[in-house]
């Protein structure tokens, strides 16, 4: 198993642009996460190979206390059988930051941390409805590289602009902290969100594609120049220190996800828990896993198999198609990529097939292209 994912479901208020499964009321936060330790005893024969890493997403995860997380890591280091380089990663807000926690979370076993900075523009933390502010932002990456050596940080591009240019700026900022790690993602319209309903209602913009590209591209000649290594499409690192949660993912290795709402994949199934705290405790109480599962077929897994690796640096190993899936469909996928080739959207590089620099941007939709409707194709 290479990962072990938690998912905290609390928020201190709701982003405008967040689709994911959170709560603003904390009341049954120890209930659980008390739960969640029970799913995990539940699910122990899942962890079949020795954890690589933890992860603590979210919600926000660094509203939980010290103690909680540190009870989250020990029980998942003794069932994951645990390697002894094992990374230990948290979510944190700039606005939970403080040198004291920074300590009390390294004793509690964490090694590294992702900040969800976002923007440094004021108006672009207003517009988004993040809790913090840009002197925290700034204050909490002064305080972590101070005391962590390996740390991220979250930065949204393609934010409506009415004047200036706050990606220029974010970059600016960013350079002279030169964090280990950026992830770094295009502002996106996600149903049933606040900033769905403000879109429809005329009261927010409608988000302009064209600007997330010329974000994304002065993303990309940025992180060149400073020496990072963009070794997915989102992720940027210093060499050394690319993620293993991350790199684990996008690889397609199994994953364990534990939580209401968190997903798992095991290489041939993937699964889900609901996404409502009231009936994952429910249910957890009752011993049983409130989960969804999906036998993936063939079509299924080689489309994931495309997607997640052509976003990487890496790419596409055409051997490894023939040996994983068969000879036909590595022929049938050079055949399908051969106009984005012939547009230079994509290469064939050393055996790999790699997104073109003309095509980075446009990587998922490339991918699309070249998935399998039938057996058939």
């Amino acid at each position: 198993m290479a990962g072990l994912y938690y998912h905290i479901p609390y928020c201190k208020q709701a982003c405008h642009y967040c689709d994911f499964h959170f709560s603003t009321q904390l009341k049954s936060k120890r209930s659980v996460i008390l739960a969640m330790q029970q799913e995990l005893k539940l699910r122990a024969a899942e962890l079949k190979s020795p954890l690589r890493s933890i992860y603590f997403g979210g919600g926000t995860p660094s509203l939980l206390t010290p103690e909680e997380i540190a009870v989250l890591i020990d029980q998942g280091q003794r069932l994951g059988r645990a390697t002894s380089e094992i990374e230990i990663t948290l979510e944190v807000n700039p606005d939970d930051v403080s040198p004291e926690r920074l300590k009390d979370w390294k004793n509690a076993g964490i090694n590294r941390l992702s900040l969800g900075i976002q923007s440094f523009s004021a108006r672009d933390l207003k517009f988004m409805n993040r809790a913090h502010d840009v002197e925290q932002a700034h204050q909490a990456l002064v305080w972590i590289a101070r005391q962590f050596e390996n740390f991220s940080v979250d930065l949204i591009y393609g934010v409506p602009q009415e004047q200036g240019d706050s990606w220029a700026n974010n970059l600016a900022i960013i350079s002279e902290f030169k964090p280990p790690h950026l992830s770094c993602y295009a502002l996106t319209r996600e149903r049933g969100t606040a900033m769905d309903k403000f879109i429809q209602r005329g009261v927010m913009p409608e988000i302009d594609e064209d600007q997330a590209q010329r974000e994304y591209q002065t993303l990309i000649h940025w992180a060149q120049e400073l020496g990072y290594v963009n070794y997915e499409f989102s992720n940027f690192a210093l060499p050394g220190y690319e993620s293993v949660n991350n790199s684990a993912y996008w690889s397609g290795l199994p994953y364990l996800g534990i939580g209401p709402s968190a997903h798992s994949y095991d290489g041939q199934t993937r699964s889900w828990n609901v996404a409502n705290n009231a009936l994952y405790l429910k249910s957890i109480a009752q011993e049983k896993l409130p989960i969804t599962r999906e036998e993936l077929t063939f079509v299924d897994r080689y489309n994931e198999y495309v997607m997640t690796r052509l976003r990487t640096a890496k790419g596409i190993n055409l051997d490894e198609v023939a040996r994983i899936f068969d000879q036909k469909t590595r022929d049938n996928l050079l055949k399908m990529a051969d106009k984005p080739i012939q547009q230079g959207l994509l290469i064939i590089k050393e055996g790999h097939l790699v997104v073109g620099a003309e095509g980075k941007f446009l990587t998922d939709g490339i991918a699309s292209a070249l998935f399998l409707v039938n057996l058939g194709s």
